[in-house]
């Protein structure tokens, strides 16, 4: 399990503004620019013990502003914030042994069976900004920094499962409530942007999500040593200028 001092989480909420207000000896900028994003996830969960999984789809979207501080030589430094409402959790894997023709165990996924836990959070990314590329045209870019996100509804599903015969694993997630409504960890990803002189800019991009909090208890007498999320998205965002 993974644990954070209060301190180094301070430290991390400030990486997303500490570059383009740190550096100060290249070429002033102060463009504001906000807009609106939507993507996908594709959600799992490091559980310790394990679970096996399949990747879960869910949705994502939100508002985002983005300020731009300066170039420096070839790189644009600013920072973006986003706030976002983000489908997360998990789908269990439930296989079969069988055998084949000429009697060799054969593993496959069965699909009588399903499990899947929706988690709903308003995510709200801090993120580093930094961009190589033309003031118009394509400009390639790079985010990281740290994200805060609240838990705002969950689901489960549950089919074909005898209830009286759960195991170990089962008994400790089935009908249980999610018990730590507050998550946090790093994201960091990069993509392309389409930089238009009157129409806005055209952002195309890859994310990744570790967390490192976990939903469930995680102590030394809880089933779990850790359980926490980690979700990639791929998302589009569109931005227009406030202040140039």
């Amino acid at each position: 399990m993974i644990k954070i001092k209060p301190f180094l989480i301070a430290t991390l909420l400030l990486t997303g503004f500490a570059l383009p207000a740190t550096a100060q000896i290249g070429e002033a900028r102060s463009n504001l620019s906000v807009g609106v994003n939507g993507g996908v996830n594709l959600n799992s969960v490091s559980f310790t013990p394990s679970i096996k999984q399949n990747s879960l789809m869910g949705i994502t979207g939100g508002v985002t502003a983005r300020y731009i501080s300066e170039k420096y030589f070839a790189m644009i430094c600013g920072a973006q914030v986003e706030l976002n409402v983000s489908q997360r959790g998990w789908d269990q894997l439930f296989e079969t042994v069988s055998l084949d023709d000429n009697g060799y165990e054969v593993t496959s996924k069965d699909p009588s069976k399903t499990y899947t836990r929706k988690m709903t959070y308003i995510d709200i990314p801090f993120l580093a900004h930094l961009a190589f590329g033309r003031d118009r045209g394509l400009q390639f870019f790079v985010h990281a920094g740290p994200q805060i996100s609240f838990l705002i509804s969950e689901s489960e599903t549950i089919k074909g499962i005898d209830m009286n015969t759960l195991s170990n694993t089962q008994k400790a997630i089935y009908g249980v409530k999610i018990q730590n409504k507050f998550d946090y960890g790093i994201a960091g990803g990069g993509g392309v942007e389409l930089r238009t002189k009157k129409v806005g800019s055209f952002i195309v991009e890859g994310r990744y999500y570790f967390a490192l909090f976990d939903f469930y208890s995680t102590t030394k007498k809880d089933y779990f040593a850790r359980a926490a999320h980690g979700t990639i998205t791929i998302k589009l965002t569109y931005l227009f200028d406030l202040k140039k």
